[in-house]
């Protein structure tokens, strides 16, 4: 049997299965107590139920919500539809894109026919993660609005938004923009394949006639185990800041000079060695990273702060860092740094709501 694959980023994480320390994969799964089997419910009544409970989480209105089979398809949709108004509008459709970027994003407007700027210069359409990955900087309303500026849609996959512990910016009003989520990082749910789109308020009936004809609805399974999940969002919270804050502690003391994440994720920048050459020194010692060049910036590898055994991964990744991109310099008191990093969670809760309660809890 012939294995197609879905995508290089995962095909190279799914290429190795066997690594002791998995610095890859950023998704909660396993770090988190697995969803509830659902009990058997009607399909359209389950979905339905999902549907008004999810846009009241989110605070949107329930015409402008739509569930798909996992943040991908919901980009793909939304790319899909956004190629066809621009080209009926006239010329080619081009989407602005800024590097490091999550390759199914870019990857999947060059597929429905977007040619890709980076630039600045004027375009159709604007893409981007938010939190970024493969970076996990949080960009704030204005910092989106200003890299949006000058084309006529913007998309914001917001997939890791919930470790940031922010609203959606489908809430804030901005024109034209669509938003989609998943159910498989936070909530560590890769089994309930559920995702979401939020529409402009503008579109919401003619791209219902889009997702008609490209999609068919939840299994039953997965909407209930989304149900689910949705309903004990704050046990979900409290289980991923654990293990979250105590993985960013040890990478704070590896990488002093670096800004919190906002998600679990973290894009080491190199100096002479490639993000390829690197991973594959950090598989010699059973430690698994991304190369940056699936982001599209060669020169670095994304490490995912999600494994409860992070900190003991770091060290070894830190070992491989050491020999392959400088090892006479002093680069080993890295490592020394994270043997001595606090065990107990950084001084400032992340997000607001950690904050207020890290107050009281002094």
């Amino acid at each position: 049997m012939v294995d197609i694959g879905r995508f290089p980023l995962a095909d190279w994480i799914d290429s190795h299965p066997t690594c002791r320390y998995d610095l890859a994969t950023s998704g909660m799964r396993g770090s988190v107590a697995p969803p509830p089997w659902p009990a058997k419910r009607p399909p359209r009544e389950l979905e339905a139920e999902l549907r008004c409970e999810l846009a009241d989480h989110l605070r949107v209105p329930v015409g402008r919500l739509f569930l798909s089979h996992g943040a991908s398809e919901a980009n793909a949709w939304v790319l899909g539809y956004l190629a066809g108004e621009l080209r009926r509008a006239g010329g080619a459709p081009t989407c602005r894109v800024e590097l490091p970027e999550y390759p199914p994003l870019r990857d999947a407007a060059q597929a429905v026919g977007f040619r890709l700027r980076s630039d600045g210069a004027l375009a159709g359409a604007a893409v981007t993660s938010n939190p970024r990955n493969p970076e996990g900087e949080l960009w704030s309303e204005e910092r989106v609005a200003r890299f949006a500026d000058g084309t006529r849609h913007l998309l914001v996959d917001e997939t890791f938004r919930e470790f940031a512990d922010r609203p959606t910016l489908a809430r804030a009003g901005l024109a034209r923009l669509w938003t989609t989520g998943s159910f498989t990082k936070f909530y560590g749910a890769d089994e309930a394949r559920v995702g979401f789109v939020v529409a402009p308020p503008e579109v919401p009936e003619r791209f219902a006639r889009y997702v008609g004809l490209v999609s068919d609805e939840l299994p039953p399974a997965s909407a209930a185990m989304a149900l689910a999940l949705l309903r004990r969002f704050h046990t979900v919270q409290r289980s991923v800041r654990r293990v979250f804050e105590r993985n960013a502690s040890a990478l704070a003391s590896a990488f002093p000079g670096h800004r919190p994440p906002a998600a679990p994720l973290f894009f080491d920048r190199l100096g002479r060695s490639t993000g390829h050459s690197l991973a594959e020194a950090c598989l010699a010692g059973s430690v698994l990273v991304c190369p940056g060049e699936y982001f599209g910036e060669p020169r670095g590898v994304r490490i995912a702060l999600t494994r409860r055994n992070f900190p003991r991964g770091l060290r070894a990744y830190l070992r491989a860092r050491w020999a392959v991109e400088d090892p006479v310099s002093a680069r080993g008191a890295e490592v020394g740094a994270l043997d001595r990093a606090p065990r107990r969670p950084a001084q400032r809760p992340l997000g607001r709501r950690g904050r207020r309660r890290g107050r009281r809890a002094r």
